[in-house]
């Protein structure tokens, strides 16, 4: 009696009447006293409900980094710190302390009859966190990057792989969040005077003076290479090629039959568009093949004048891709393939002319224009094909393939609405990369089209392939996260992290999107593909396009930088790396179609250019010096500069060289002086 006098005037219930119902509901007394001293600090120290010992860190064995999984080492806490929480963990485990991680039963009884629990068996807590990884890597206790539908441990085990019907819904929450939209706000005004500091480390380190006029200070950086070098003026956005893009060998009468006049006859149109579809159609998979070679064989089936009579369109359509064809072909003098090449594409712009592709538009001009673009871009033409874009753009918009095709065209057959969100994908992509690399505004913003609507149809007789069909999903989702957290706060210089939270979800999400890839594009080393060209051309180039662009923008994520928020060094370094790889791999395989790929050269030499500016800082830091010979990651970086600089010098030489890759020599090397 003594005793329950004792606790009712410290204000506890006595054991019997700890937990006292009424009308069916039970009311527990939570104590407020013998609770440890940590624990109350704890309560007031951080106003955040109390988390269970199952959801602290687990302990985990040494990290074996996957690839796309970069360890993010800076942005992590110490060593000491994550050995400190295994053990307050391990120590949890083994004593479950009152307050954290009990029921309101066992709390009242251990703390009320200390002598209580040691009669009784402790029941084991469960772990209340959900398994996120599949069962084999669990049950083998490895690393499992979680992708779907296979891990890449699962992959190189040749075993089964499955997941916890939790982790796949909380997989697909994740993926579904990815494509939400964040609005980027602008910067705050400096005061005059106060010096510009570049928001990202892979802008830094040159003299931005030069490109004052343009949309955003990175720019400057993105286009050192190009040629002229010189300050921008008004017949010269971007200083990429300063004559008209399309040369004017057409009469004022000559309509639609001048043009078909100059197509080559079908056995060289088709080498042409053969080699089209082997170098072109793998990395940009726009246009349906079985259609497009039956309309193509009608076409050559029917008399002139009924030729001079068909769909201006289309034949825009086919000049175009024989125009790329030709940039491909390897038999020919670069100086006579650049003038071929030039005259088709001025035949398919003169085809659009014909039918009024300005104020009207179908399914073939906006192919037609998407192609045109690539072609100006890859004919170091990129100020005409950004503008060229910019009207792509709009004719899309006013088509409505922004818009879900069974909202806007309800009854059109299945395979209508497919070439619809494949175009649309198509203009997106475009853009969006476009973007990135040029740190402008993306344009691509509103659109109610799903990627998940876009299946393969095996029912129909134009199917595609399925290969194909996953490709463009996974650049598609890859498009939508690039364009809002990378491209609208890069064409403003706002930093693209402000928060090491919001850096940290940002590289999830990269990671979950990466994840999403068929295990065909993420299981991949150089000497793999390299023994997949031999079978499988179509495969390698579409996994080699679509590792460079993921990689190259978790690249910038990593290298971005606010006051809060310090560039990650390595994660810089580790995606800069898988960036320029595939590159590396692309020259190594398929040289003659890595030379023409404006994009992939850029995109390679930014990466280049940013693995540069990451070694400068890290060399001017204490002990930076000893740090840039000793570590392995330095050492390979400075390799990959070195590489990079005699690819473009291989590219440089002859009489016909690239003097755009003598620009980029000149540049690099500045590096490793």
């Amino acid at each position: 009696m003594e005793r329950l006098a004792q606790q009712s005037a410290l204000g506890r219930p006595p054991p019997a009447l700890s937990s006292v119902s009424a009308a069916g509901v039970t009311i527990y007394v939570s104590p407020n006293v013998a609770a440890p001293a940590h624990h109350h600090h704890l309560r007031h120290s951080h106003p955040h409900p109390q988390l269970s010992v199952g959801d602290a860190p687990l302990r985990r064995g040494p990290k074996r980094v996957a690839r796309g999984e970069i360890a993010a080492a800076e942005e992590s806490s110490p060593l000491w710190a994550q050995t400190a929480a295994a053990k307050a963990d391990g120590a949890g485990r083994a004593g479950q302390s009152p307050g954290l991680g009990t029921s309101p039963d066992n709390r009242d009884s251990s703390t009320a009859s200390p002598t209580a629990s040691a009669d009784q068996p402790r029941k084991k807590q469960k772990r209340n966190k959900p398994t996120l990884s599949c069962f084999e890597c669990v049950e083998r206790k490895t690393k499992c990057d979680r992708g779907r539908p296979h891990c890449l441990a699962c992959i190189k085990r040749q075993t089964e792989c499955q997941y916890a019907h939790v982790a796949n819904l909380l997989e697909e929450t994740t993926r579904n969040a990815t494509n939400g939209r964040r609005m980027t706000r602008p910067p705050k005004k400096r005061p005059d005077g106060v010096q510009h500091n570049m928001p990202n480390a892979a802008d830094r380190g040159f003299n931005v003076g030069r490109l004052k006029a343009l949309g955003s200070v990175s720019t400057s950086t993105g286009l050192l290479s190009n040629v002229p070098y010189s300050a921008p003026g008004s017949s010269n956005v971007f200083g990429i090629g300063s004559e008209h893009p399309f040369a004017n060998y057409w009469t004022c009468e000559g309509g639609l039959p001048e043009v078909i006049s100059v197509l080559p006859d079908k056995l060289q149109a088709d080498i042409l568009l053969n080699r089209y579809f082997e170098c072109v159609d793998p990395v940009y998979p726009m246009l349906h093949r079985q259609t497009f070679y039956a309309d193509y064989e009608h076409f050559w089936s029917l008399s002139r004048p009924d030729k001079d009579r068909s769909d201006a369109a289309f034949v825009a359509l086919v000049f175009v891709m024989l125009a790329l064809g030709t940039q491909f072909v390897t038999s020919t003098s670069p100086r006579e393939r650049k003038q071929t090449a030039e005259f088709y594409a001025s035949a398919s712009n003169q085809a659009l002319r014909m039918c009024s592709y300005l104020s009207t538009a179908s399914i073939r001009t906006i192919q037609a224009m998407v192609l045109i673009t690539y072609f100006l871009i890859n004919d170091n033409h990129a100020s005409d094909g950004w503008a060229f874009a910019g009207i792509l753009m709009r004719q899309a918009y006013a088509m409505g393939l922004h818009r879900d095709p069974n909202i806007v065209v309800p009854d059109a057959p299945p395979f209508e609405k497919q070439q619809r969100r494949k175009v649309w994908q198509a203009v997106l992509l475009q853009d969006t990369f476009l973007t990135v690399l040029l740190s402008l505004p993306p344009s691509a913003t509103h659109t109610d089209v799903s990627v998940e609507d876009l299946v393969a149809d095996d029912s129909s007789i134009a199917s595609d392939d399925p290969t194909d069909t996953a490709y463009i999903r996974g650049s598609w989702t890859l498009a939508n996260l690039v364009q809002e957290t990378i491209c609208s706060p890069r064409s403003l210089d706002v930093p693209i992290c402000t928060t090491a939270r919001h850096k940290s979800k940002l590289v999830a999400d990269f990671r979950a999107v990466y994840r999403s890839f068929p295990d065909v594009f993420r299981s991949w080393d150089p000497d793999a593909l390299a023994q997949l060209a031999q079978t499988n051309k179509r495969v390698v180039r579409q996994t080699l396009f679509l590792s460079s662009n993921y990689f190259h923008n978790l690249m910038l994520v990593h290298a971005s930088e606010s006051p809060d928020v310090p560039v990650n060094v390595r994660g810089t370094l580790e995606a800069a790396h898988d960036a320029i790889t595939a590159f590396f791999v692309l020259f190594a395989l398929f040289e003659a179609e890595a030379r023409v790929w404006w994009v992939f050269n850029h995109r390679a030499f930014l990466e280049a250019l940013c693995i540069g500016n990451v070694l400068r800082e890290v060399a001017k830091e204490p002990g930076g010096e000893e740090s840039m010979v000793k570590d392995p990651l330095f050492v390979r970086a400075r390799g990959d500069i070195h590489r990079m600089i005699q690819i473009m010098q291989a590219m440089s030489e002859g009489e016909q060289g690239s003097q755009t890759a003598r620009t980029r020599v000149a540049v690099l090397s500045e590096f490793l002086l």
